[in-house]
């Protein structure tokens, strides 16, 4: 059975080498996003358990304001707990700390797996760093419109307390994890090329 399916999929790589390879990165990518799941709740319990974080406010960037005129920031933790809060810096090292694991462990896996690639690991890498970072940005702009009314639903409003936490934590991670996988494809394409390997020179050869 085993052998017949890479039978089938060697066939297919060659038959839809694009199709191969972007049905490729979408299961690697839910792996990943399923790893950040699992990570999301245990760093926030981590960072509320063991440092005072939640009480440090974390708003940087300013980029204009909310509907009722108040300040709207790129990166949003004011402190207090969630919803009343914005979770403070303790949040946002949660939130940064299951994407930084995620994607060093997403970068190999697709660079390898996926498009197989061969050229130099630390240009791509660099490249990588940089989408990491601009994604980064635009994902935490995004989510100052949909954070807090998640948390609010779920803990408050239909008072899941405790379960409507975690329930809202893996919402706001596959919110997260749907951006970037939408962003990321093209830029691995880019990154994560092939080039023809040149044949070994014949001793004698001129």
């Amino acid at each position: 059975m085993l052998t017949a399916i890479k039978k089938w999929w060697a066939g297919f790589q060659i038959s839809h080498p694009e199709l191969s390879k972007f049905g490729m990165f979408f299961l690697l990518s839910n792996g990943v996003t399923v790893l950040q799941l699992a990570m999301m709740p245990a760093s926030r319990w981590f960072f509320d358990s063991f440092t005072d974080l939640t009480d440090v406010s974390f708003q940087v960037l300013p980029i204009g304001s909310n509907i009722d005129g108040s300040q709207y920031y790129m990166f949003d933790y004011a402190a207090g707990p969630l919803p009343d809060g914005g979770g403070g810096l303790s949040y946002f090292l949660a939130v940064q700390l299951t994407l930084l694991v995620a994607q060093v462990i997403n970068f190999f896996a697709q660079r390898n797996i996926t498009f197989k690639s061969n050229t130099s690991v630390w240009v791509a890498a660099a490249w990588y760093a940089a989408a990491y970072v601009v994604i980064t940005f635009i994902a935490a702009a995004a989510q100052g419109f949909y954070k807090a009314p998640i948390y609010d639903l779920f803990m408050n409003i239909w008072g899941w307390g405790a379960t409507g936490q975690v329930v809202a934590d893996v919402i706001t991670m596959i919110i997260n994890s749907a951006i970037s996988f939408w962003v990321f494809y093209p830029i691995f394409k880019l990154i994560f090329r092939q080039v023809p390997e040149q044949a070994p020179v014949e001793a004698g050869a001129k």
